[in-house]
């Protein structure tokens, strides 16, 4: 069974950091793309950050340097750091797992596994 774990959310000041984990289990963890997404009350799910099995990332353009995808293959875990949050960045932060067919990085459909979410709230 594929399951998806995330951790790390909470409330922090503007300007403040956090660190989300998403511990993945039940498939060949080196084998697929993960990614980031968040949603924010009454709006759409986007797409965050995004990182292949051999390690090339890409950011959308509202968090390029400020948030920074890893992953530790040998614990099986993604991470996002995320700096220098503002309010707008409240949401709650899904991480999923990639379909192998998926030609679009972040459009949802192409995600077949998602885990619970974790969220995450910037104050003013």
């Amino acid at each position: 069974e594929v399951q998806l774990v995330e951790s790390g959310g909470g409330l922090v000041q503007a300007g403040g950091s956090l660190r989300l984990s998403c511990v993945v289990s039940g498939f060949t963890f080196n084998d697929y793309a993960i990614a980031w997404f968040r949603q924010a009350p009454g709006k759409e799910r986007e797409g965050v950050s995004y990182i292949t099995s051999g390690g090339s990332t890409h950011y959308a353009h509202f968090v390029a340097g400020r948030f920074t995808i890893s992953s530790a293959n040998a614990k099986n875990t993604v991470y996002l750091q995320m700096n220098n949050l503002k309010p707008e960045d409240t949401a709650i932060y899904y991480c999923a797992v990639q379909n192998p067919s998926a030609t679009m990085i972040f459009v949802p459909y192409e995600y077949d596994y998602w885990g619970q979410g974790t969220q995450v709230t910037v104050s003013s």
